[in-house]
């Protein structure tokens, strides 16, 4: 029996496709796992016998990633209760812009945003964001020296001991790693709204991987990903 509850409303999200679910599950999920462009994933789909053009994809991702991430939160692992909190850089439609996130002690990324601004509206959006996605209040919070983490923090999570210290937010520099080897591929991200798609979508397919939600648990490692996507793809 499926671990996924059914959204709403009810009629199938892929009503009105012309290509079948398994097809656009199938060219969603290479994209977001593999270090694949858009182009890429079109030329893979047409050695299968599939002419997809690269701008359907486009359009595949942007609309079944959040459903597919939506469909999934009902059967992801509670974060632990220690975060590690930075911003790294993207270029959006040629601009610069940055990405707060956060992962907790078990590796388990816990929220994304895309900003224009690196300031304390931005810091507070970033948290109020993740405080009520994941409905958990860490005891601990660690971030870099920025002056505008403070503020936020006594604001929202006054009972979190904010730690900064000298090399103790290497895991989640480190995790930013992985983000900037998925984008490196791409040709431009073209909005802040596909930017942050994109993104969340990367870091909901870096938790799937690790073992994060409670899906395809009896799957291999190597093909995790691949049966939840399948699983997933029956609740929406």
């Amino acid at each position: 029996m499926s671990r996924v509850r059914s959204g709403s409303p009810p009629a199938s999200a892929f009503a009105g496709f012309r290509f079948p679910p398994e097809v656009i599950v199938l060219a969603v999920r290479w994209y977001l796992r593999f270090n694949l462009s858009y182009r890429d994933v079109e030329e893979l789909l047409v050695e299968r016998g599939v002419g997809v053009d690269h701008v359907t994809v486009y359009r595949w991702v942007q609309r079944f990633t959040p459903l597919l991430a939506d469909a999934a939160r009902f059967t992801r692992h509670a974060p632990g209760d220690r975060w590690f909190v930075d911003e790294t850089y993207v270029k959006v439609n040629g601009v610069w812009r940055y990405v707060y996130r956060a992962v907790d002690q078990y590796g388990q990324v816990i929220d994304v945003l895309v900003s224009a601004r690196r300031d304390a509206a931005a810091a507070r959006r970033f948290f109020e964001r993740a405080l009520t996605t994941v409905k958990v209040t860490p005891v601990e919070v660690v971030t870099d020296a920025a002056p505008t983490y403070p503020g936020v923090l006594d604001e929202l999570i006054p009972s979190a001991w904010h730690h900064v210290e000298r090399h103790a937010n290497n895991p989640i520099e480190a995790d930013h790693s992985q983000l900037k080897h998925r984008l490196r591929p791409m040709r431009g991200l073209r909005s802040d709204r596909t930017a942050q798609t994109i993104i969340a979508g990367h870091a909901f397919v870096q938790n799937l991987r690790c073992g994060h939600f409670e899906l395809a648990t009896d799957a291999r490692p190597a093909t995790r990903v691949a049966a939840a996507f399948t699983e997933l793809a029956r609740a929406i």
